[in-house]
C-alpha cells in the first residue's frame, strides 16, 4: 500500500507543480481561452480525485470507519491524527469542488474556479507534505 501512495503522491506533486505554472494568469486570460480553462479545470480535478484516492488508501490499510461522502474521506484522516484535525476542516470543502468539477462542468463559477488556483495549491501541497511525514512514522 505504502508504494501506491507514494507513487499518489508523485503524481499530485507533479499536479500541483502544473498549477503553479497556471498560478500566473489572470481572471481575464483564463475567461478568453478555453483551452487554458479547461486544463485547469482538469488539473485541479485530477489533483483532488489523487488526495481523495490517498486518503481512502490510508483509510483501507489503517482499516478506518468507512466514510460515505469523499468530503468524510479527509475528515477521518482527522479524526485519526493523519492529518491536523484543523487542517481536514479546511480542506474537506475541495471534496465538494472536486464533484462540481466533475458533474457540473458546464456551469463552474470562473470567479470560484480562479480562487481554488490562486488560494488552494498551499493546502494541496500542505497535504502531501502531511501524508508523506505520516507515512514515514508509521512505515519506518
Amino acid at each position: 500500500m505504502i508504494k501506491e501512495i507514494n507513487f499518489k503522491l508523485e503524481q499530485l506533486g507533479e499536479y500541483i507543480s502544473t498549477l503553479r505554472e497556471y498560478q500566473s494568469c489572470d481572471i481575464e486570460e483564463i475567461r478568453n481561452n478555453r483551452t487554458l480553462r479547461g486544463a485547469i479545470e482538469r488539473y485541479i480535478e485530477i489533483s483532488l480525485a489523487c488526495m481523495i484516492d490517498i486518503c481512502e488508501m490510508i483509510i483501507s490499510s489503517e482499516k478506518l470507519r468507512r466514510p460515505d461522502t469523499y468530503r468524510e474521506v479527509i475528515l477521518v484522516l482527522g479524526q485519526h491524527d493523519v492529518l491536523p484535525k484543523e487542517f481536514t476542516k479546511k480542506l474537506a470543502p475541495a471534496a465538494g469542488f472536486r464533484n462540481v468539477l466533475v458533474h457540473m462542468y458546464a456551469d463552474i463559477d470562473l470567479e470560484k474556479l480562479y480562487s481554488h488556483l490562486q488560494n488552494d495549491i498551499d493546502d494541496l501541497e500542505l497535504f502531501a507534505e502531511y501524508i508523506a511525514k505520516y507515512l514515514v512514522s508509521k512505515y519506518e
